[in-house]
């Protein structure tokens, strides 16, 4: 076999992970930087480069209003460049013209350069919610039916001889579809006789149950008495249920935030010193599951890419320097100060916020090697 062959075999398992790996992150920045892209220009701010990747230019065009669209050889984030970014203006050697303080964009007022550095990780929170939205209205939630998974031992179930896979269709003559509505009519009866139709092996027949009566303490301190039932739902039956867009756009705003506070949690817990911090996944993680999701399946892949685009947003709103949330942190002083933080000052704090970037990068880094084996298997060819 030639050693062609050999790294082809070693590479080929890996080359969907890449792909898909890639694919998503593409997408995610060109939306992200997109949302700066559009504020600058609604702002007149002159965009002279918009990149999706870094390094040598592999593929480019400039637009009618100067602005170089290029795909760069790096593929791993991407930038947008615009007029006067990193220019306070004071070059009395090179003093800008009327025309070029007009579209740069460290003369703009303190609004309009919060507004486009805030674009970005706004369109990242903007994008998840349109493609929830899509999904819930064109895929629809997944619900359990109202179905027997697994019988709860000693329950009124068992004692009915209701049986896993059975499909209950009514109750007392109530048609039902979904699990929680089996549930929430249960719940209201108590050491109630009730009437099950339900669909076992092709066939409808009627079984009687009685609920167990199971006292739960309120918030008096007083008791309340719930029927259960003693069935858990059945994973083998779950459908679809699709969205109007209204609705379907709100549920989509709901999910970001719900997400956006799992995510502020873990790592105020990490903080805190309640959760460990080996769950934090760099690249390779992010490629991993990039190309585990995807295969599953393109509405995975697309709910996965959803996640991963509130993660960006929410990450690139952290207030550290390199990153948008450190921008804006800058901009609140210098809304109370009247005026910016000096250069130098901003030097400095860019350069921690960068070493703290790549201090990050290094541990998620490990963090996917520990969790890959590498470490241990770097261990045993030394040892």
């Amino acid at each position: 076999m030639s050693f062609i062959n050999l790294i082809w075999e070693f590479v080929s398992p890996y080359l969907f992970t890449v792909t898909m790996f890639l694919f998503v992150l593409t997408i995610l920045v060109f939306v992200h930087e997109m949302g700066h892209f559009w504020v600058a220009r609604r702002n007149q701010v002159r965009v002279e480069v918009f990149s999706v990747g870094f390094g040598p230019e592999l593929y480019g065009w400039t637009d009618r209003l100067g602005t170089r669209w290029k795909i760069s050889a790096v593929p791993l984030g991407g930038y947008v460049k615009m007029f006067g970014e990193n220019d306070d203006g004071k070059d009395e050697s090179t003093p800008l013209t009327p025309e070029e303080r007009a579209v740069s964009f460290q003369h703009k007022r303190l609004g309009q350069r919060a507004a486009v550095v805030v674009a970005g990780p706004l369109a990242n929170y903007l994008f998840a919610i349109v493609v929830m939205a899509g999904l819930y209205s064109i895929s629809g939630i997944p619900r359990p039916l109202a179905a027997v998974g697994e019988l709860v031992a000693g329950s009124a179930a068992e004692e009915a001889d209701l049986r896993a896979g059975d499909r209950i269709l009514s109750i007392d003559g109530t048609e039902i579809t979904w699990f929680e509505d089996l549930r929430r009519i249960v719940t209201g009866k108590p050491g109630v006789l009730v009437e099950l139709g339900i669909l076992r092996d092709g066939a409808r027949i009627i079984v009687r149950a009685t609920p167990k009566a199971v006292e739960t303490e309120d918030e008096s301190g007083g008791g309340t008495a719930h029927g259960r039932l003693g069935v858990r739902p059945d994973s083998n039956h779950v459908a679809h249920e699709r969205q109007n867009p209204l609705m379907a756009l709100w549920m989509g705003v709901e999910w970001s935030v719900s997400l956006t506070g799992k995510m502020l949690s873990y790592i105020g817990q990490i903080f805190t010193g309640s959760q460990e911090a080996d769950q934090l996944g760099g690249p390779l993680r992010i490629a991993q599951m990039s190309g585990a999701i995807c295969q599953v399946g393109p509405v995975d892949c697309i709910f996965f890419m959803a996640a991963l685009s509130v993660n960006l947003g929410l990450i690139n709103l952290f207030p550290i320097p390199m990153l948008d949330g450190g921008h804006l942190a800058f901009y609140f002083v210098e809304a109370i100060r009247g005026r910016p933080l000096g250069r130098r000052t901003q030097e400095y704090g860019f350069r921690f916020g960068l070493i703290l970037v790549l201090l990050l990068m290094i541990f998620v880094t490990w963090n996917d090697l520990v969790q890959f084996k590498v470490i241990e298997f770097l261990k045993d060819l030394i040892t």
